[in-house]
């Protein structure tokens, strides 16, 4: 019994031992194979408090965001929810029924209520007060920090300069939120988070003139920004006669129920009853596994068309987008050289087993780089790569132009491959055939040479 008891003494100096460099109770108690209530008996005896563990991610999440990486990607990379990622930019701690944010605040969501220096209020809406202002708008530390300097016979320009605000801001506030008891800055603030909505009637609910011209603009089908510049011309000195493009949409898109819809969809022109979501560019999921290397850091040599070797890439695509045809313009000669794809599959693994059969075939002083759109057919990019050694660049996204050499290029290859026909029953040999056509044409900008020609200088010299 005695060496059992002297066995459970050092076990216990060797958990207070490992707490003290670990800091997590549970930790230490899994390490060392003790019962986890033993194991906060015993911290608790030692006057010591378990810490909550540090995300194993964290440190390499804050030297991604450090280096300017999206949240939403950061996130992703590490492991973690969006909502944990914004916990811990915005310096939120998680408590075991709410939240306590960097200013102090201690949100219970189980009692429904927000604690502020030691006052706890059951608030409006916790969602109108969790929510992060614009800078303009008071906090309730500065609220707080009104009350206490009017207490001590402050003036309002004393306060105003105290918190970097005109006194004007503070008169606002203290007449605004004042009743028989003075400012209470606890009941402004809830105050200020319940007028804060604002609701009213839509503008272009209530009949009138303005609503009768917006009428008579969608039925001469006018989009909502001609309409909204219209009433400026027509009417430059009646404020009443001025409505946003967004508020049009809305009116329009709010009245598409029942027999409306159609007068809705023939107002608009795109035909769609409800509104198209856009994401902010930062929330987009990425488009492929592997990174793009976007074509703003492409080098300057590729965009002056000095250097032979780079390429612009593209699919033609067939019938009912069941067949298609690789093409590959070179940017300083104009060659083109077409791949087939069997059976007209436009796969990812389909384009670069294409590709890198085609590529091949170059000699390695014309295997620069490679820029093609944003389009799913180059998932495998980072494998055409490694094959090939040609790094791929990405166009912005609805930006053709940036790769107008092939753009080009498809234009004139449509006179063989016309829209709606069947490009997988184009044999290699004729895809060959057409190439040698296509690069057998006099070119303006090449100074009357052709495109073979100029290629066949490159690889002579």
């Amino acid at each position: 019994m005695a060496v059992e008891c002297a066995d459970l003494a050092g076990l216990r100096e060797r958990f207070l031992e490992r707490l003290d460099v670990v800091g997590n109770v549970t930790v230490v108690a899994r390490e060392l194979g003790v019962n986890p209530n033993t194991a906060f008996g015993w911290a608790r005896k030692a006057g010591l408090s378990s810490q909550r563990r540090r995300h194993p991610g964290r440190e390499k999440y804050e030297r991604l965001r450090a280096a300017g990486v999206a949240r939403r990607v950061a996130a992703r990379q590490v492991g973690v929810n969006e909502r944990t990622a914004k916990d811990w930019d915005w310096g939120v701690k998680k408590s075991r029924n709410g939240r306590i944010y960097a200013d102090g605040r201690r949100v219970d969501y189980a009692a429904g209520t927000v604690t502020m220096c030691g006052v706890t209020t059951a608030p409006v809406g916790l969602s109108a007060l969790e929510k992060q202002l614009h800078p303009r708008f008071l906090t309730l530390a500065e609220r707080e920090k009104i009350r206490d300097l009017r207490a001590a016979g402050k003036s309002l320009r004393a306060i105003g300069r105290a918190l970097g605000r005109p006194a004007s801001t503070v008169k606002r506030e203290i007449d605004a939120n004042s009743g028989s008891e003075g400012y209470q800055p606890y009941a402004a603030y809830r105050a200020a988070a319940a007028r804060r909505p604002r609701p009213k009637e839509r503008k272009l609910l209530r009949e009138g003139r303005l609503r009768r011209f917006v009428q008579d603009g969608l039925r001469s089908r006018w989009s909502p920004e001609q309409i909204c510049h219209a009433l400026r011309k027509e009417c430059p000195d009646d404020e009443s006669m001025r409505v946003s493009v967004e508020t049009v949409y809305q009116a329009l898109y709010f009245q598409a129920r029942g027999g409306l819809k159609r007068e809705v969809q023939a107002a608009i022109r795109s035909g769609r009853t409800r509104r198209k979501p856009r994401r902010d560019p930062e929330r987009r999921m990425p488009r492929f596994i592997d990174p793009m290397v976007m074509i703003s850091d492409r080098p300057a040599a590729v965009e002056d068309r000095a250097v032979p070797g780079h390429w612009e890439g593209d699919l033609i695509i067939g019938a009912g987008g069941r067949s298609a045809i690789a093409t590959l313009v070179e940017r300083a000669t104009r060659y083109t050289m077409l791949v087939h794809l069997p059976g007209g599959a436009h796969d990812a693994e389909t384009v670069r087993d294409g590709l890198v059969t085609t590529v091949q075939t170059l000699p390695a002083h014309l295997r620069g780089s490679l820029t093609w759109d944003q389009g799913s057919e180059m998932a495998r990019h980072k494998q055409f790569s490694v094959a090939t050694g040609m790094p791929v660049y990405f166009c912005d996204p609805a930006s053709p132009w940036q790769r107008g050499s092939n753009e080009n290029t498809n234009g004139l290859l449509r006179q063989y491959f016309p829209k709606g026909t069947d490009l997988s029953a184009h044999s290699p040999e004729d895809l060959e055939h057409v190439a040698q056509e296509l690069n057998g044409r006099p070119r303006k900008t090449l100074g009357w040479d052709t495109p073979a020609e100029r290629l066949r200088d490159l690889l002579t010299t």
